[in-house]
């Protein structure tokens, strides 16, 4: 019975070890490659990269017009 309490309690650990490091990574982690990734997305596709992660939380992206045209601006917001 001791054997099984052992293993429970490892078990128990081992759950809350791995809770801890998905909270960080999503907390502290996935903001910076999700921004990277819209950064990568926007500059590759030719346009001008912009964020603002303040009161606002918007990133955006501005792309050039064409023929003469007015630049097209796509925003995400990043608050939830």
């Amino acid at each position: 019975m001791k054997e099984a309490t052992g293993e429970l309690n490892m078990t128990v650990i081992t759950v809350v070890a791995i809770a801890a490091v998905a909270a960080f990574f999503y907390a502290f982690l996935w903001p910076a490659i999700q921004q990277g990734l819209s950064r990568n997305t926007c500059e590759n596709s030719g346009g001008t990269y912009t964020a603002n992660n303040g009161e606002g939380g918007e990133r955006c992206c501005t792309y050039p017009g064409t023929n003469g045209g007015a630049d097209i601006t796509e925003c995400e917001s990043t608050k939830k």
